[in-house]
């Protein structure tokens, strides 16, 4: 396989990314932008199986390992995906963003240990330090992600009685002081690895960003968790690009920067929605009063049941009919019966549209 035939193709798969991003964006396109997305990251896949193995000169070395972890990983993604409640799917992002994010960390590691495995140099021969810039921002942004990930994850589960993983924010005196010190130390951590090729200033570069994380989505509230997946989902994406660019790797950079970009547009959009700082988010700033649905699940209240035919008798009259999806419909897994509603309503000559909210809409948990 030659490499203008796998840039090809890896052009082909970042083509069908963008048009899953452009379907993605509305209810009406999803299932084709799914589509999109399933075919774009099967090719990617492929084509970096045939490549590895052509670089092993037609030997299928590691090939086991990759088909293993392969296995490994689409099974437990499709285990999970299949238990998942529509209402737990802003955590089960976050277990996935995790997941990017430790993976960048262990790429990283491992090209900062063995360069010449990734073709980034001869061996023995000193990594460069444009190369280097780029592990450290990689391993970086990784370790962040992963570790905040997981602070997201126990703050929208709600299951966990760990003071972190409780859903309202944990706030302390000097802690915006303590981030901006950390942070620093950080970027200075991975500036003298760029000049000097330390290892002890990479790893402690990543105990301070594995920190940093926790301590940028703690005093975050649970009602805000969805802006902040959002924002982890771009931080996620600028990780895989800088390890793209150590690794020479147009798929992952082109991939990284569609996640990254994407992330942080629908973040802004987000924030605009419910009144919030897009710095303040990107910084770890704000808090708020946590909101928990379970709490409010414990108290019994009367339930009126009725069927769709019942809900379009009572708005037959009606010319215009608007329907907020919400909470409550996400639990009940009552799309289907809003979808029997609106065409019965459609029969009948009455106007049917949809409200949905910007941020809610988005993260239905």
């Amino acid at each position: 396989m030659s490499m203008n035939l796998v840039t090809l193709l890896y052009l082909v798969a970042s083509v069908c990314f963008i048009q899953a991003l452009k379907g993605l964006s509305h209810p009406t396109t999803s299932i084709r932008g799914n589509a999109f997305g399933m075919a774009g990251m099967a090719i990617a896949i492929l084509t970096t199986a045939a490549l590895i193995v052509e670089l092993s000169g037609g030997k299928a070395q590691g090939m086991v390992y990759v088909l293993g972890a392969l296995v490994v990983g689409g099974a437990a993604g499709a285990f999970m995906a299949q238990r998942v409640e529509m209402t737990k799917m802003p955590e089960l992002v976050a277990f996935m963003h995790s997941m990017i994010g430790l993976a960048a960390v262990f790429i990283a590691v491992a090209a900062v240990a063995e360069p010449w495995a990734f073709q980034i140099v001869a061996k023995g021969q000193p990594i460069p330090a444009g190369n280097r810039l780029e592990l450290f921002l990689g391993a970086a942004i990784g370790a962040i992600t992963f570790s905040g990930s997981v602070i997201a994850f126990g703050k929208l589960s709600g299951k966990y009685k760990f003071r972190l993983f409780q859903g309202a924010p944990v706030q302390f005196a000097g802690q915006h002081m303590l981030n901006l010190v950390l942070g620093l130390a950080t970027v200075g951590l991975g500036l003298v690895f760029m000049f000097t090729e330390n290892w002890t200033a990479f790893f402690a570069m990543l105990a301070l960003s594995f920190v940093l994380g926790v301590l940028i989505i703690i005093p975050i509230g649970g009602a805000d968790m969805p802006v902040v997946v959002s924002m982890l989902n771009s931080y996620s994406g600028w990780a895989a690009a800088g390890i793209g660019f150590s690794l020479n790797n147009s798929m992952l950079i082109i991939a990284g920067s569609l996640v990254g970009s994407s992330g942080a547009i629908l973040s802004y959009i987000m924030c605009k929605a419910m009144n919030r700082s897009f710095f303040n988010v990107i910084l770890g700033g704000f808090g708020g009063e946590a909101t928990s649905a379970a709490a409010g699940a414990k108290e019994q209240r009367p339930v009126k049941t009725g069927s769709s035919d019942d809900a379009a008798f009572v708005l037959g009259n009606a010319e215009t009919v608007v329907i907020v999806p919400g909470y409550g419909l996400a639990v009940a897994r009552a799309q289907h019966a809003v979808k029997e509603l609106a065409a019965k309503l459609t029969e009948k000559g009455i106007t049917v549209k949809y409200a949905i909210h910007p941020v809610a809409g988005r993260m239905p948990g």
